[in-house]
């Protein structure tokens, strides 16, 4: 018996990691191409990750051709401020529903919830049109202010929420018996301890924004004021079949919320495995 465990476990590692390796691949040929020359991408082993010879001439080329280095401004700012204002919005209304007591509360929480099915594509127009008549397309608040109250906010507060109902009542009781109120109940007691569920949400929101497309695509077009993964686009139409070029462009989206993951992903796990355990 023992034997046969041993070998169907060897089985199935040996599984995961062939499909492990078959999903890593691509990304690790897009890494490593974008230090190749234009002659070895097309010329050479599709499955040589060895770039022969090493050349940052790629990069260069992207900066020369577009602003990218606007690009990541523009993108690590909506990746910063959004889910700033996003959480700290969501972490106050989900400790109302949490632990205040108010006529229609568990009613208004299940219509909230309602929101997160309707898909993002029904409101495009009226949003849009909204931003025609506020004068605000082509300006960075059309990307803050849309996407702070998208239903992403909605999760944000299930999310945050669920992770509140888990933590014990007696620190929020003892608290309010040296004379907290609400307020500092929230602030001292709950977002201290929310951290893990603050982490993961950080990174979910981060990795949002950071690969917004079709919002900023339809709202923005000054160069100066596009994102990351719009200038994309523009980097593919101008570089035309430059594989080299493109794979530059794209590694140097992709690195940043990697990078990120790789910071806080033991907080991302915890709070994930943590904010579903108390709810109702």
């Amino acid at each position: 018996m023992k034997r046969k465990a041993r070998v169907s476990t060897v089985i199935l590692y040996v599984i995961l990691i062939f499909l492990a390796i078959m999903m890593i691949y691509p990304f690790v040929w897009s890494v490593t191409a974008s230090f190749k020359t234009s002659r070895q991408i097309y010329g050479g082993n599709p499955l040589d990750l060895i770039p022969r010879p090493f050349t940052l001439n790629n990069y260069k080329r992207v900066l020369e051709l577009l602003p990218f280095g606007r690009f990541l401004l523009n993108s690590m700012l909506l990746a910063t401020v959004v889910p700033v204002i996003s959480i700290v919005l969501a972490s106050m209304a989900a400790y109302a529903f949490a632990r205040l007591e108010f006529r229609g509360r568990d009613v208004i929480f299940m219509l909230l919830l309602g929101v997160m099915m309707l898909p993002g594509h029904v409101t495009l127009i009226p949003r849009y049109a909204l931003m025609i008549k506020l004068g605000w397309v082509n300006r960075y608040i059309a990307l803050i202010i849309p996407a702070v109250f998208s239903a992403s906010l909605v999760f944000k507060i299930f999310f945050m929420r669920q992770h509140f109902l888990s933590i014990p009542r007696d620190l929020e009781e003892a608290a309010l018996i040296d004379g907290c109120s609400q307020w500092g109940v929230w602030r001292n007691i709950m977002m201290p301890n929310s951290k893990p569920a603050l982490a993961a949400l950080a990174i979910i929101g981060f990795k949002t924004e950071w690969n917004s497309f079709l919002w900023p695509n339809i709202v923005i077009n000054d160069f100066m004021k596009m994102p990351i993964q719009v200038g994309l686009t523009y980097l593919q139409s101008n570089a035309q079949s430059s594989w080299d070029i493109l794979m530059a462009g794209t590694t140097i989206a992709i690195v940043p919320v990697i990078l990120i993951f790789i910071c806080f992903q033991q907080y991302f796990m915890a709070g994930s495995l943590t904010s579903g355990m108390g709810g109702r």
